[in-house]
């Protein structure tokens, strides 16, 4: 604590002690006030602007200081100066003091508070940020709510001090004019019990409940505002409750949920049922993946205790056999899967004509328009193409491509240029390295996978380069040649440029949000790199929504599907009650050899954001599982709040890390410690274990060494 900051505090403490120590609270009472009324009008007569400049500071100082009496000093604000000074002084005197009290909570407390729920506040930040000014002026209004209370806990926001100051002076003011009123009246008063009867309460409840019903009343005008230009094509009666736009996670996840709770519901998909995990993202590169480690297994069989053998394969029989996985996949994301679930699929590209109306041209020919209540958007997102010189004429794949274009070849591309050096890039990369390839990745950032930490980044660019991959680092891809049948990328490192041939191109810079084709431009619905939602997942037209990569802002197979619920339950039961989406833990996985998992923060982010926190690091080289696996390399590093056992974020690096995750984000979840995760009975030889024995970790970092230094006295005093 710094100096200012505890002289603040010694001049609070000090302020509020002394009014304990001297009793103070006896002036602050309804008898001496009823006592001392005679006093206080000689007062007035012969110095009235000095009794009004010391009442006044008097209850600034009560208010700041947060000390009880504050409904006597209103009282006699109005037995003293009258309703109309009264209230003058009242009203500017209380939301002066509130302020003070306000910004000392702030300047005292905010920043510890912070430290230690800062990423639980953020979400409260957002919303103080965007109506904090709204639910103030609410509070204020209903007097039931502690002012001071109110005044402490906004100082610990990010709210505004102006917006805090003005809201105060105008949300008090009826509650104020009702005590200096009753101040007026003080001969009459018996108790302060008598100030506020139970009609009086309620009708402060409903004083309150005025900027509720208010905002409805907004929102109602801005819906109709933003349908005003449709209100001619609006239907009297509905074709389906719900459409949804795109069979990926997002798409499916919105119609199953909607037939589940009986809904009629159409699916429209223009391409391939399964969206991009299922035909060319998750699914196929994992079974790729896993092709290529056996591979690797195979050259490395010494390790287990084996002969080193080269593996014999066909490229042609490993790319069928991705195939074959995605086809084994299929019907669980199947036309006739969904129609059995009570939904009706139609093959073909869907158009918004309107906020109710979807025309579907076809893929069979012919078009038809189907109106419903709720529309949700889930067309997913496709691999960003970067626009480099000459790369149309060198030819390239996606990650989207890859798939058929590969299963041509009869053997595996020679000399492989993968541009990208982030999750997709690393994973396409190693694979294909393992699998014989000559593989060379470029990234134009500092490190591969820069959204970790840099060790992570480290380590993951080690393996890839153990499995043969030349990983170019800070090199900036400029253009594509094609001379004398040769294919060249020209890239630029530190001002120099390098050529680099390859036979097969990759494109994995990431994935862009499809925004065009299905009519966003003409309902004039705002896209910025995804679809512009609220926190309910919906778009300027209530009625619309948008879930999964379309949205953002993850591009996870899994936090679509997450989306989807919210999306789908607003959709169909918005009018009741609405779900804000919930993003607080979001886990995800890079499946390179070994694999990076994560939820929540890690060190980078953490300091970014400029969270406090402390490390917890378990090596699994120590394991007993991942020893016996020969799979002993990686880490568990858990970031806590300092001082607690409260997760604030995990990474994982090693063998099945995306599976060891799941208990850490089953436990910051639901808001379980390490303690809980140390409690808890692993099955040994596990590589579970590992979570365990970083919960070890940090409770050995924890104890209570003065505690136990008496503990061993007792035992040192048993042997005697």
């Amino acid at each position: 604590m710094n100096l200012r900051k505890l002289l603040l505090l010694m001049a609070v403490v000090l302020g509020i002690v002394a009014f304990f120590a001297f009793d103070l609270g006896r002036f602050f009472s309804l008898e001496f006030l009823q006592q001392s009324q005679a006093r206080f009008a000689e007062l007035r007569a012969q110095q009235p602007l000095a009794l009004a400049a010391g009442y006044f500071l008097l209850y600034v100082a009560v208010t700041a200081l947060s000390l009880p009496g504050a409904t006597i000093v209103t009282l006699a604000g109005g037995a003293i100066f009258g309703l109309g000074w009264g209230l003058l002084l009242v009203s500017f005197a209380s939301s002066i003091g509130a302020t003070l009290a306000f910004l000392t909570a702030r300047f005292l407390l905010r920043d510890s508070v912070q430290g230690r729920f800062g990423q639980r506040l953020a979400e409260v930040d957002k919303g103080i940020q965007k109506d904090g000014a709204f639910y103030l002026f609410t509070l204020r209004l209903i007097p039931v709510v502690p002012f001071f209370v109110i005044n402490l806990l906004m100082g610990l926001t990010k709210m505004k001090a102006w917006t805090f100051y003005w809201v105060s002076q105008i949300g008090m003011l009826a509650g104020t004019a009702v005590y200096v009123n009753a101040g007026t009246q003080l001969g009459q008063l018996t108790s302060l019990q008598g100030i506020v009867s139970p009609g009086l309460l309620g009708s402060f409840v409903l004083l309150g409940l005025f900027p509720l019903i208010a905002r409805k009343i907004v929102e109602a005008v801005q819906k109709r505002k933003v349908y005003a230009k449709w209100a001619s094509v609006r239907p009297r009666t509905f074709d389906r409750n719900l459409i949804v736009i795109g069979a990926g996670a997002g798409g499916l996840v919105s119609a199953y949920i909607a037939a589940a709770v009986k809904a009629k519901v159409t699916l429209i998909e223009a391409h391939k049922m399964g969206g991009d995990c299922l035909n060319y993202g998750c699914v196929p590169s994992k079974a790729l993946i896993r092709s290529a480690k056996l591979a690797h297994q195979m050259r490395h069989a010494s390790h287990y205790g084996l002969s080193d053998a080269t593996p014999a394969f066909s490229f042609k029989a490993v790319m069928q056999r991705i195939h074959d996985v995605i086809a084994a996949i299929e019907p669980h994301d199947s036309v006739e899967r969904y129609t059995g679930l009570g939904v009706e699929v139609l093959q073909g590209y869907a158009k918004l004509l309107n906020p109710w109306t979807v025309e579907i041209a076809l893929n069979s020919g012919g078009t038809q328009r189907l109106t419903a209540r709720s529309i949700v958007i889930a067309a997913g997102a496709r691999p960003f193409v970067p626009p480099l010189p000459g790369l149309d004429e060198v030819g390239y794949v996606t990650s989207d491509t890859l798939w058929d274009q590969f299963a041509k070849l009869d053997e595996i591309p020679k000399r492989l240029v993968v541009l990208g050096g982030g999750p997709i890039g690393c994973e396409l990369a190693q694979s294909f390295a393992r699998l014989g390839a000559q593989v060379t990745q470029v990234e134009m950032a500092p490190r591969v996978m820069i959204r970790e930490d840099e060790e992570v980044s480290s380590l993951a660019k080690a393996s890839l380069e153990a499995d043969g991959v030349a990983v170019l680092t800070g090199h900036k891809a400029l253009r594509c040649e094609l001379v004398n049948g040769e294919k060249t990328l020209v890239v630029e490192h530190a001002g120099v440029e390098k050529r680099i041939a390859f036979d097969q191109l990759l494109c994995a810079v990431g994935r862009v949000a499809r925004l065009t084709g299905y009519g966003l431009e003409d309902l004039g619905i705002p896209t910025n790199r995804t679809v512009e939602t609220n926190e309910y997942l919906q778009t300027i037209y209530p009625n619309i929504y948008a879930a999964g990569d379309v949205a953002g802002p993850f591009q996870f197979t899994h936090v679509a599907a997450h989306q989807a619920w919210y999306a789908a339950v607003n959709a169909l039961f918005g009018d009741f009650k609405k779900f804000k989406a919930d993003y607080s833990v979001i886990p995800w996985a890079t499946f390179i050899d070994p694999e990076v998992a994560r939820v929540g923060l890690n060190e980078q982010e953490a300091k970014e954001r400029k969270i406090p926190y402390e490390v917890t690091k378990y090596g699994i080289d120590d394991l007993d599982r991942a020893i016996a696996d020969s799979e002993a390399h990686g880490f568990v590093k858990v970031l806590t709040v300092p001082g607690k056992d409260q997760i604030l974020g995990v990474t994982i690096v090693g063998t099945h890390a995306g599976d060891l995750l799941a208990e850490y984000v089953l436990a910051m979840k639901h808001g379980l410690g390490l303690n809980k995760i140390l409690g808890t009975i692993h099955t040994y030889p596990t590589l579970a274990e590992a979570n365990k024995y970083a919960a070890g970790e940090w409770k050995r970092a924890h104890q209570p060494h003065r505690l136990l230094a008496w503990v061993k006295r007792y035992h040192d005093w048993k042997r005697t």
